[in-house]
């Protein structure tokens, strides 16, 4: 039968990865880069899920076998067209993938199991995250371009971790805006885990500095205290480019949506400045729903830096030299340790 494969053997290079579980199981939280083909559709596992809490193993697999049965030639040929090497997985590494993998390797070809199924994966990454590593954390106020930054560190060959990027959110009230669907928890520590395990265990990181929610993505706990215990470096940008910024991410969008967003955070922002704030983006008045927003999120920021303790190294950023700003982290990132 398929030789099974160790998930310490992550990022299984060579493999294409067979997610056999249903639908919505793979939505909730999926290896990346696996394929999704479902042995059991999900009203299908349902079924056979009810079955055996109410007839027994041995009822609950017939059922099975006969929802499969008609469908036995499609699975074989989409299993055959997925990729070379195929490596089958579904919760614990059981029936479901086991039958996935008999199907293929009947056709002659060979095939392989995660040993522990999607399960022992996920352990696998909890346990990852939760080691110690070396980071250095990118902070500064809203507007000062802490993302771009990070863009430009990665092409330029620095290891970075895009926190934002793979949480789909900015961290803010208005952070979902233009982006995708924010993935599960429970995805969200797969790709953290993914995008981590990259780099050599002994590189230092650089991460931007963030709260422990992004939205509604959670950084894992032992991830979290390795961030808190994580010098900062903070970048400073003049206030007037800071407002020039903001004002041209944010012109892109609908004046009411920015107003709905604005209004929930009345209570953080007090009822009359909220009031002048949502005025002012629906007038047109932007400099002014800006300025009131930065006042906002700069007393955000600091109360944030304070009650974490952190003692961050400042870093002038300007954006009308970047060549000469980025030249200046450069030496900045190599008191650190960090060269590309």
């Amino acid at each position: 039968m398929a030789n099974a494969i160790k998930t310490d053997k992550y990022p299984f290079q060579g493999h294409v990865l067979i997610d056999v579980r249903s639908e919505a199981e793979f939505e909730r939280g999926h290896i990346p880069g696996a394929v999704n083909i479902p042995l059991l559709r999900n009203e299908e596992r349902v079924q056979v899920g009810t079955t055996y809490k109410q007839q027994g193993r041995d009822a609950a697999v017939s059922i099975g076998y006969k929802l499969l049965g008609p469908r036995f030639q499609d699975l074989y040929e989409a299993f055959k067209s997925a990729g070379p090497n195929p490596l089958f997985y579904c919760w614990r590494g059981g029936l479901r993938s086991y039958v996935s993998a008999t199907l293929l390797e009947w056709g002659g070809q060979s095939v392989h199991l995660l040993r522990g199924g999607y399960r022992a994966y996920r352990q696998f990454v909890q346990s990852e995250l939760a080691k110690p590593r070396k980071m250095l954390l990118l902070g500064g106020m809203t507007g000062v371009g802490k993302t771009e930054i990070l863009h430009v560190l990665t092409e330029k060959g620095f290891p970075v971790v895009d926190l934002e990027g793979l949480a789909s959110h900015k961290g803010s009230a208005l952070g979902g805006l233009g982006m995708p669907c924010q993935p599960s928890v429970e995805m969200f520590e797969n790709l953290l885990n993914s995008a981590v395990s990259a780099f050599p265990e002994d590189q230092t990181l650089i991460l931007e500095s963030e709260s422990r929610k992004i939205g509604t993505c959670v950084m894992p706990e032992g991830f979290w205290k390795n961030m808190l215990q994580s010098p900062v470096l903070e970048i400073k940008v003049s206030q007037q480019q800071r407002m020039e910024r903001l004002k041209k991410e944010y012109a892109q969008f609908d004046a009411g949506i920015l107003a709905e967003k604005t209004e929930k955070l009345r209570k953080r922002l007090g009822g009359l400045q909220c009031q002048q704030a949502t005025a002012a983006i629906l007038e047109g008045r932007k400099a002014e729903w800006v300025k009131i927003l930065m006042g906002y999120y700069d007393k955000s920021y600091h109360f944030f830096m304070n009650e974490n303790n952190y003692m961050p190294t400042v870093q002038d950023w300007d954006w009308q030299q970047t060549e000469k700003s980025f030249e200046l982290l450069k030496k900045k990132l190599k008191e650190h340790g960090i060269e590309k």
